[in-house]
């Protein structure tokens, strides 16, 4: 699945992307918007973005995760290293040690995450408090093309800015638009 990301410059236009996004076969639960006019989103019926999206939840969690899991290996190295509860230390003691340091490294990086904007939505943070609307659409294999071209024939205000392989990928880069994507 790819995430095709668009700019539009108001509601009016943004509420026709989503109505010929449906007629060209894009489920209305595969189209979310990112925008500070909640109210109009709401009032035209229009997906907004979720907390998944916006924020960095998911990728700062599996970093957290991810420092938490090494530095509860190397804790559980030193306690094996320096037996400072003797020899008779049962193996799940060190897996008890690793797990803890893992889920408390996970919950850092979430917290964090819950606190800082989504990197990939970051650089169209100022069109966005310019009144504009970031149209997330996720499309399924081979309908990618299908709704570039609807998208051209139909919506020029629209600018696509930017596709992704997966939105929900902690670790992917957003690719920017070339000629030929």
């Amino acid at each position: 699945m790819k995430c095709l990301y668009f700019l539009s410059p108001d509601l009016v236009s943004t509420k026709k992307v989503s109505d010929d996004l449906q007629d060209v076969g894009v489920d209305n639960w595969f189209i979310h918007v990112v925008s500070q006019d909640e109210a109009g989103l709401r009032k035209e019926r229009l997906h907004s973005s979720n907390w998944l999206e916006t924020r960095d939840l998911l990728r700062d969690g599996f970093i957290g995760a991810n420092i938490g899991f090494i530095i509860g290996v190397l804790a559980a190295g030193l306690v094996m290293f320096l037996k400072p509860f003797g020899d008779e230390v049962p193996a799940i003691v060190y897996v008890i040690i690793v797990a803890f340091a893992t889920c408390f490294g996970a919950w850092e990086g979430g917290l964090y995450g819950v606190a800082s904007q989504n990197r990939k939505l970051a650089r169209f943070s100022d069109a966005i408090e310019a009144g504009k609307y970031l149209i997330l659409i996720y499309a399924a294999k081979g309908q990618g093309e299908v709704v570039k071209q609807m998208m051209r024939e139909r919506h020029p205000e629209a600018e696509h800015v930017a596709t992704d392989r997966q939105f929900f990928n902690p670790f992917g880069i957003v690719r920017r638009r070339t000629a030929n994507s």
